[in-house]
């Protein structure tokens, strides 16, 4: 170990020391940015660094198993992305869905995908819906972190499927256009979303320097507080989650008020 990991293990050791677990973010939703552009700055290859970046999911929940965190959500595949060229789509699919296998294997985390499924290729939807189901009970009786897979992902994209899916249920029930424009609130559309039953992100965290959400979560991230941090997402260290949530309990939750 040379001087510089030691000083690096030792100031990530006193900021974890002095981080209050009781006001870590229950749900943390990540923003996995940079991949490529990480590759370009060490020399590598675009697939090299999409799976330098696959490499860095399970260190991270096991970081979020230490802070108390329940709920992940990864951003690993936009809807945008699916519009990227077959040479650079193809290998990428592949490396979600070997992380997607491996996180299902792992047998600590319940895997959950969020996206529209529709649009993504046959064998990745059968990776997602395997993994869904073979870890329902995944982490013990009281259950493992809940890990959303966000592939094939974009927050409009979102808020127009469960919109649609709520005008199909109430048709099924005979209610007119009228009657559920008589009713409808906030509550009936987040019945429909992608993430319905969890609790909204409370911190969400993009890497690359970036200081955009680009769509991720616009609905359940309204009350979110957000960290930007630098450095890309294979360089994601420990001590830079750390730091995300120390800047977290630091702030004051005001919702509005």
């Amino acid at each position: 170990m040379n001087l510089r990991d030691l000083v690096y293990r030792l100031y990530a050791r006193r900021v974890e020391g002095r981080l209050d677990h009781d006001a870590s973010p229950k749900h943390i939703g990540v923003i996995l940015d940079g991949n490529r552009r990480w590759a370009k700055a060490s020399g590598g290859t675009t697939v090299q660094g999409h799976q330098a970046g696959a490499d860095k999911i399970s260190e991270m929940l096991g970081w979020c198993t230490e802070t108390d965190v329940e709920v992940v959500t990864l951003w690993m595949l936009s809807t945008d992305n699916l519009d990227r060229p077959e040479n650079e789509l193809r290998p990428l699919l592949n490396i979600i869905e070997n992380t997607v296998r491996g996180l299902a294997a792992d047998g600590r985390w319940r895997v959950h995908h969020v996206g529209n499924l529709d649009i993504l290729p046959g064998g990745t939807q059968l990776v997602l819906k395997e993994a869904e189901q073979a870890t329902l009970d995944a982490g013990g009786a009281g259950g493992g972190i809940l890990v959303n897979v966000a592939v094939g992902y974009g927050g409009r994209q979102e808020i127009a499927d469960a919109v649609r899916s709520l005008l199909l249920e109430h048709a099924g029930k005979g209610t007119s256009f009228e009657e559920l424009a008589e009713v409808l609130d906030i509550d009936h559309i987040a019945e429909h979303l992608y993430t319905r039953g969890q609790p909204d992100p409370d911190l969400v965290i993009r890497t690359s320097g970036e200081q955009r959400l680009s769509g991720f979560m616009l609905w359940q991230s309204a009350h979110s507080e957000y960290y930007f941090c630098d450095v890309f997402w294979p360089a994601f260290r420990k001590v830079d989650f750390l730091r995300a949530l120390r800047d977290y309990a630091a702030r004051h939750r005001r919702y509005g008020s």
